[in-house]
């Protein structure tokens, strides 16, 4: 099942047009405030009635502009998580979570109930009120709230950007494991690379208002044309494998020939591991580089060279097979000569990896 959007929506000076298809995982609605994420997600809910457009889960319309169909928000059999929360404060997590089963068909709810809670954590919870609970506690039961009213598709607005580092870190696992133990479509709003890297099954990049890209977490992030949050927010992601670990507490990894080197990975050798690398992390040597404390050198070809409005320029790099992006000064490209189809030796001065393994924080200092 998948969730079809085409949408065309006015607010004063500002319009959204956009168009994208979200299948089964986790698509990320990705870009900087006001680019039209959360109009979006709120025109997918019934929150907002788009001027035209069309909007269906599988084979069942929700908006349709052109037929005037116009499904209510209680009958769209939505998930809906948003950043706070919004637990009912007079209510126990038990009673919060029946809430979210009142909109169920009557089929499987006792042993839906049980695997929620089970693949949430949140047993011992049941009899505390919100109030009780930690902001990651309190998201915990939200997602198993969503969850429980088995719905054809759901919608996470930005649900860790209230939280701190700590919090993130708790509650990510378990929307990894929502991608990959339901079938059922997430519509996830972020603005956050990090947390595309990870979770994205699909990115839809929005710019004003417009799809600038849409493809997988490699594709898009390592794309130099497509920089939703500016030049200073690029990076990319590469897909790699767990290799060995090695006793002085780094894991090394290989991807598509390529050695890195990371902190720590506890996951076992050959399990598929995705890092982030930030643009300005990267530097450029038209020669190997002897004598620096860098402990990844990765030899690369440049495939792109994008030279912006101002000092700087984006250089896209091919690091066998995978795409990397790379920050450098416009006088830098210059004095370097650097061009397409160049050799050069990419120079990673930090790589984010998350402690289970998954691309998130976690910096190997240079």
């Amino acid at each position: 099942m998948s969730l079809k959007v085409e949408l065309s929506h006015r607010f004063g000076t500002f319009a959204l047009d956009a168009s994208f298809e979200a299948p089964q995982g986790v698509t990320v609605l990705f870009g900087r405030s006001g680019s039209g994420k959360t109009t979006i997600v709120n025109a997918v809910a019934g929150l907002l009635r788009p001027d035209a457009g069309r909007i269906a889960v599988g084979d069942r319309v929700l908006f349709d502009s052109a037929r005037r169909i116009w499904l209510p928000t209680h009958r769209r059999r939505l998930g809906y998580i948003f950043q706070d929360a919004r637990l009912f404060p007079h209510l126990t997590v038990r009673q919060n979570l029946a809430y979210g089963r009142w909109f169920a068909p009557n089929v499987g709810r006792s042993a839906d109930s049980a695997r929620v809670i089970e693949m949430l954590g949140i047993g011992a919870l049941l009899d505390r009120r919100p109030g009780a609970l930690s902001g990651g506690e309190r998201q915990r039961v939200a997602i198993g709230r969503a969850l429980l009213a088995q719905p054809q598709l759901i919608l996470a607005d930005e649900p860790l950007a209230a939280l701190d580092e700590a919090r993130k870190s708790e509650i990510l696992p378990y929307f990894e494991r929502l991608r990959d133990e339901t079938s059922v479509p997430i519509l996830y709003v972020s603005h956050s690379p990090a947390e595309v890297a990870r979770l994205a099954t699909s990115v839809v990049a929005l710019q004003d208002g417009r799809v600038a890209r849409q493809g997988t977490a490699t594709e898009v992030l390592g794309d130099p044309e497509v920089t939703p949050l500016g030049p200073g927010g690029a990076g990319a992601v590469l897909e790699t494998t767990v290799a060995t670990h090695h006793p002085d507490g780094l894991t090394e990894l290989q991807a598509g020939g390529v050695q890195l080197l990371v902190p720590q990975v506890q996951r076992p050798p050959g399990a598929r591991v995705r890092v982030h690398v930030e643009a300005q992390d990267v530097m450029l040597a038209i020669r190997r580089p002897e004598g620096i404390s860098a402990l990844n050198v990765l030899p690369a070809r440049i495939l792109a060279l994008r030279i912006g409005d101002g000092p700087g320029a984006l250089v896209q790099l091919d690091v066998g097979g995978n795409l990397l992006l790379a920050r450098v000064t416009r006088r830098s490209a210059t004095v370097l000569g650097l061009e397409t189809g160049q050799e050069v030796f990419a120079v990673l001065k930090a790589v984010s990896v998350a402690k289970d393994g998954i691309a998130g924080r976690g910096i190997l200092p240079r």
